[in-house]
Order: structure tokens, then C-alpha cells, then sequence
């Protein structure tokens, strides 16, 4: 186990002290449930406000959210088409096909992005009965590998699936990354989608998403069902306090923004480390490296991380919003020593 910071999850870091402060202070005196209260009131409008959305919805977690995001644009027999290092097809225990019925139609990736013609390669069983008919193109941003879709990509391809009749859902756990990598405003993002969710889990929170809504008509059914998913929290207030606090001078920008920043220096840290080959563009806050195996076994004797594939010799390595240089230059000096 690590003795200094962990580099394996944006999920390991803890909670930034101004969204403990507002839980805090949302923790004073009693309000209704169930999201009837003045700080989920607030901080959905915000949202709202923000994306330029039809609707903001809090939600617990981003399996949840991708789950019920899902929901609100598939028919009964259709599929997702979706990278196949897609989270929703990775790492999420089956749970879009648990309790939506759906199929995840997969397609390799170099990158983590889809593009229309990979898409379109989806769709060659339309009409036919016999197949499971493509309904919603899911990307994730920033992707499984750290790179990020440009404005222009997004817009292509949510083109291309609106003239082919597919909805476009946007997995944005780690959004937030990617609009500081791409130094655009969210509503830039979100006018690409149908649905998409906004993490605040990775980059500060507790336990937090929101489920934005963008398609007029959609939101009508999002109450529902998400009490029917279990993903409506009785004291919703704070949930709210930890989105209020991250919103609050776009502290969810800089969080990300820096560590997005401590990703590029560990990055060019590591590849100055002869035998050290960064593998994906550095783009949001994680890092994909390859190295020895038995420099990868030596490092973790000291430091968490991951190894992402075991044949390649594969590693990857992710920068939190608490990350500092200092974490970082101790992480490089022990990738020197261990080389």
C-alpha cells in the first residue's frame, strides 16, 4: 500500500474542504425531503442555468446516473452503441443490461472515440427484426483514456446520429476535466447531447452527479423514474450543499484544471525516464504509460496505481484535485529509481 498519495483513482482523493464546509452548514435545522428544500432548489437552477438545460436532477452516483440517463432514450429493443472501453461496458457490472434489457454494441477504439463512421458500422442490422436495433450513441468525455472529444468531433457525430435517428448520450464523470482541458463553457458540451450526466464525485465531492437533460420533453419522467432506479435520496440537501459548493466561483473549473495540470507534469516527468513511453495523449488528468514489468512491480511497492493492461505492460496513473507538485515529483523520483 502507498505511503505517499495515491496516483490510482480520482476516487481515492478525499472531499475538498469547501464542500465539507457546505455540508456543514447545510446541516442546520430541518428540511423537507426528497429534494423539496432551498439548496437542491438553488443548485438545480444553477445547473440548469449553467448547461442551458431542460433539466437538472441530483443523483448519488454515475452508474445511477448513466443508467437512468440511458433509460430516458431508449425503446425496449433497442442497443447502445458505445466505445468499447465505454465505462458503462466495462465497469459497471452489467447494469444497463441488468435493468434496462438494453445490449451494449461495443466498437474498438485506438483512443476511447467514437466517430461517425465507426458508429455507422453499428447500424448495418437496421430494419431487420433478428437484430437489436441501434436507439442512442453513448460517449464518454473525457474518455477511459484521458483524451478528450473536441467541440467539432461532438458536434459531428451528434449530426451524424440525429440524422440517423439515434439519441446521443454523454457519460460526464469526468466532464469537468474536459471542459477545462478544452477551456469551453458547459453549455458548449452539453448542446452535442440528448441527456448527459455531470460528475462531482471525481473531482471534490462525496457523492455526487446531476443528470442534465437537454432534450425538450424528457424531464417530465426523470422524477419518476429515478425514485422507481433508487437513485432519489431522501436528504437531498446535501447533495446539493456539495454541487452549491463546487458551482460556487466554478470551483469545479480549477479543481480540474489542476489536476488536468498535475497530470501534464507527471506526464513529462516520467516520459524524461528511459524505458518510460506515455501511451495517449495527456489530455485530461490521467496518464497511460508503458513500462518494464519489473519496474511497474518495484514502483508499487511504494505507490498505488493501476495496471491497465497486463499483456502491454500498461499502466495508468490519475491526478486528483489535491494533488500537488510535490506528490508528483516524489511519484517521478521513485519511476527514476525503480527504472
Amino acid at each position: 500500500m502507498t505511503q505517499g498519495k495515491s496516483f490510482g483513482s480520482d476516487n481515492h482523493s478525499g472531499a475538498h474542504p469547501a464542500v465539507l464546509r457546505a455540508i456543514m452548514d447545510a446541516n442546520s435545522g430541518d428540511a423537507v425531503a426528497y429534494g423539496a428544500d432551498a439548496w437542491t432548489e438553488r443548485v438545480t437552477a444553477t445547473l440548469r442555468e449553467a448547461f442551458h438545460a431542460e433539466g437538472a436532477f441530483l443523483m448519488l452516483n454515475g452508474t445511477g446516473a448513466n443508467v437512468l440517463g440511458l433509460s430516458l432514450l431508449l425503446r425496449r429493443h433497442e442497443g447502445v452503441i458505445c466505445a468499447d472501453s465505454a465505462h458503462i461496458n466495462t465497469d459497471e457490472c452489467g447494469a444497463p443490461e441488468h435493468f434496462l434489457g438494453t445490449k451494449l454494441l461495443g466498437v474498438p477504439t485506438p483512443d476511447g472515440k467514437l466517430t461517425p463512421e465507426l458508429i455507422a458500422g453499428r447500424l448495418a442490422g437496421r430494419g431487420d427484426e433478428h437484430f437489436v436495433q441501434p436507439g442512442v450513441v453513448a460517449l464518454t468525455q473525457s474518455t477511459e483514456f484521458g483524451t478528450c472529444y473536441t467541440l467539432a468531433e461532438l458536434r459531428k457525430i451528434a449530426d451524424f446520429a440525429h440524422t440517423s435517428d439515434l439519441g446521443v448520450y454523454l457519460d460526464g464523470a469526468r466532464l469537468a476535466n474536459a471542459a477545462a482541458y478544452l477551456d469551453c463553457p458547459l453549455a458548449e458540451l452539453a448542446e452535442c447531447a440528448d441527456v448527459l450526466s455531470f460528475g462531482g464525485t471525481k473531482n471534490g465531492a462525496i457523492g455526487a452527479e446531476a443528470l442534465i437533460v437537454m432534450r425538450s420533453g424528457l424531464a417530465a419522467d426523470v422524477p419518476y423514474l429515478r425514485k422507481q432506479q433508487t437513485q432519489l435520496t431522501s436528504k437531498m440537501r446535501f447533495v446539493a450543499a456539495q454541487f452549491g459548493a463546487l458551482l460556487q466561483d466554478d470551483l469545479w473549473r480549477g479543481s480540474a484544471a489542476h489536476a488536468n495540470s498535475m497530470a501534464r507534469r507527471l506526464a513529462a516527468g516520467a516520459a524524461a525516464v528511459p524505458g518510460v513511453e506515455v501511451v495517449h495523449p495527456v489530455q485530461a488528468n490521467a496518464v497511460f504509460a508503458r513500462l518494464d514489468p519489473k519496474h511497474i512491480a518495484a514502483l508499487q511497492h511504494d505507490w498505488f496505481f493501476h495496471v491497465w493492461d497486463e499483456q502491454e505492460s500498461v499502466v495508468r496513473w490519475m491526478a486528483a484535485f489535491d494533488t500537488t507538485e510535490a506528490d508528483v515529483d516524489a511519484f517521478v523520483a521513485g519511476i527514476q529509481s525503480s527504472a
